[in-house]
């Protein structure tokens, strides 16, 4: 039969291209798992927003004490599932793998207060830099780049812990609802503003100061990838120091850029030498003004 031929031909290719098969191999974390994951971290970080409504204070801890005692469950197992993905775990044994899966995820558990606090100052950011938002309870339930950049808080302190892959997937499907791809590996300073956010790309080594705001498009990326694997480690994308702001569809790329405090980046640009403090950018010109916070240009945008 045709269709005997055809199972035949689709067998083989799972020997000939082996490496996007996944038969008769060790287990890997469930995607479904880890979302579900999310979702729970999501609710214990903003309480009464999702998840359980209309939760009362005195039944909080409660509530808290069940939501963190499934993610401690969960997350360990699946941190145990990633270990395997990872070189760094090859020779650990089946118990120092067990100990050290559970210290992360304690380690993990107890930045949730932390998390919460640059979350808390995004959100204030974000309401105060636009003034379509009526509310802040707008901005957590609604707004496509807070939610990329909490998913991204969250994933970050996983990837700083050296959890494999689970980052990742977090951050991923943030990108798969959103349009806003941010490498879990990123570094976001307080008070991040991301407005619209479609489109936009922050590479994985990319360090980012605080009250900054970006706008849809942008690109915070590397010159060149050719290099491949030979590039892991190395510092490919951009620093962006405090209090600056970028406008749509601008392209800033390179390890070794810097853009300067205070600066503005018009859209449209493409960026690849560092810029200095107070410096406004646009396709027409490059011009400096003294950079300060209390400065009327700066804070009326008169440039």
């Amino acid at each position: 039969m045709q269709l005997d031929k055809i199972i035949d031909d689709i067998e083989q290719s799972y020997h000939q291209y082996d490496n996007i098969s996944k038969i008769d191999t060790i287990p890997q974390p469930d995607k479904t798992i880890i979302l579900d994951i999310l979702s729970r971290l999501q609710d214990i970080v903003f309480p009464g927003f999702f998840g359980r409504k209309n939760l009362k204070s005195e039944v909080v801890k409660y509530y808290l004490g069940d939501q963190i005692q499934i993610i401690y469950d969960e997350l360990e197992k699946q941190i145990l599932l990633a270990f395997d993905y990872s070189e760094k775990y090859q020779n650990f044994s089946k118990e120092e793998k067990k100990a050290e899966a559970e210290k992360i995820t304690l380690e993990f558990l107890k930045r949730i207060p932390s998390i919460r606090e640059y979350l808390s100052t995004d959100a204030d950011a974000t309401f105060d830099g636009d003034p379509a938002a009526f509310s802040i309870s707008e901005i957590v339930i609604t707004y496509p780049g807070y939610y990329a950049i909490m998913v991204n808080r969250i994933a970050h302190e996983l990837h700083l812990l050296n959890v494999p892959l689970i980052p990742r997937i977090m951050t991923e499907h943030a990108h798969s609802l959103t349009g806003i791809d941010i490498h879990p590996g990123a570094t976001l300073g307080r008070y991040l503003m991301i407005d619209h956010g479609t489109g936009i790309v922050i590479g994985e080594t990319t360090i980012i100061g605080e009250h900054v705001k970006i706008y849809q498009g942008v690109t915070l990326g590397a010159t060149s990838t050719h290099g491949g694997q030979s590039l892991k480690n190395v510092k490919r994308h951009p620093t962006i120091k405090d209090h600056v702001t970028i406008y749509s569809n601008a392209s800033v790329l390179g390890g070794e850029t810097v853009i300067g405090e205070g600066s503005i980046i018009g859209g449209n640009t493409f960026i690849t030498k560092s810029i200095p403090a107070g410096t406004v950018v646009n396709n027409k010109a490059v011009m400096r003004f003294k950079y300060s916070e209390k400065s009327e240009d700066f804070k009326q945008g008169n440039f």
